[in-house]
């Protein structure tokens, strides 16, 4: 096929992909989302197979969706899950120890007076966040995180969720796995209305024909919906939420959507030219998948994609990486 050729049929399958346009356009081009949708569309014609889907973050409105309602394998995302599970413990306990101790300093006082004994009778900071944690044998494995590479043979549960946070750490996984239990962080998972999202299993090395075939499976609808309550505060509780949403923002990999953000990949737990970004990805062979929200002067978008490809060559790879971008760019011109 001639380069030509080609042109001609990436133009055609660029006016045939689905569009979308601002609520407030001032003039007939004002359409968003057209150079995602292309790639996508360009993606999915080569037999990639896309799941997408984007909310505007204050209003819940979706913006667009590619087949969001399917359970597809997502690599690491599910990890969010056993953060929420960790978060929720830490919050709930950290705080049934203050309001024993408001209890044993007499609860039943005036307001003003109640406020000065919490100050003076709340527990140290994160008294269950602090509580040590030990990695053994079994817990060992390999791929991503810095835990294996470092010489501390325990942590903190907190520094071991932001290590998961930073850099996706399949030890710290597995330890904190070894800690909550996988059905505690399925049963969290229901409890918010989780139908189609799960973390499946510990990470492994090999998967055998014993084993749950993937760590995690998630939906698009569901993945954008969850990162949208967490930023909004929503999910178990605003304590709950904030601390996931601090653990995601340390986040270093920006290789995919977040690429098209222009932000410091090992420094942006605040605004930068006004964005922020709060996101967690997952990458196996053949899978590229990232959730999370990104958050401008004008609005905020929260996304989950997921591409599954026949990783054959670099320019297969390359070729989705660079969609997913794409479509980061889209999400910057909305917010931005």
């Amino acid at each position: 096929m001639s380069d030509s050729t080609r042109r001609q049929a990436r133009a055609e399958r660029e006016e045939t992909a689905p569009r979308g346009r601002r609520s407030d356009a001032v003039d007939g081009e004002g359409s968003i989302f057209r150079a995602g949708f292309a790639s996508l569309t360009e993606l999915a014609l080569s037999g990639v197979q896309v799941t997408a889907c984007a909310v505007d973050l204050s209003t819940g409105k979706v913006l667009f969706s590619v087949d969001d309602h399917l359970s597809v394998p997502t690599a690491s995302i599910g990890k969010v899950l056993l953060l929420i599970e960790v978060a929720a413990r830490i919050s709930a306990r950290d705080g049934a120890q203050l309001a024993a101790g408001l209890a044993g300093a007499g609860g039943g006082a005036e307001a003003g007076d109640a406020a000065g004994r919490s100050r003076s009778v709340r527990p140290a900071p994160g008294a269950e966040a602090l509580s040590i944690l030990n990695r053994t044998a079994q817990d060992a494995v390999g791929d991503s995180g810095l835990w294996q590479h470092l010489q501390v043979p325990a942590l903190p549960v907190s520094d071991l969720a932001a290590l998961i946070g930073a850099t996706s750490d399949n030890l710290a996984t597995n330890v904190l796995l070894r800690r909550i239990g996988l059905d505690a962080v399925r049963a969290r998972g229901e409890s918010l209305g989780l139908r189609r999202t799960l973390l499946l299993d510990i990470v492994r090395d090999e998967r055998g024909p014993d084993d749950a075939p993937q760590l995690s499976v998630g939906s698009a609808r569901e993945l954008a919906t969850l990162f949208r309550r967490l930023v909004r505060g929503e999910v178990v509780d605003e304590t709950t939420s904030r601390l996931v949403t601090g653990w995601l923002s340390l986040g270093t990999d920006l290789s995919m959507v977040g690429g098209a953000f222009g932000l410091d990949p090992l420094a942006h737990t605040g605004p930068d030219h006004g964005v922020t970004l709060v996101n967690k990805t997952g990458t196996d062979v053949g899978i590229r998948s990232e959730a999370g929200v990104v958050t401008g002067p004008r609005a905020g978008v929260a996304y989950a994609v997921t591409m599954r490809f026949n990783d054959v060559d670099l320019p297969a790879r390359l070729s989705v990486l660079d969609a997913m971008r794409t479509l980061g760019t889209d999400f910057l011109e909305y917010v931005y």
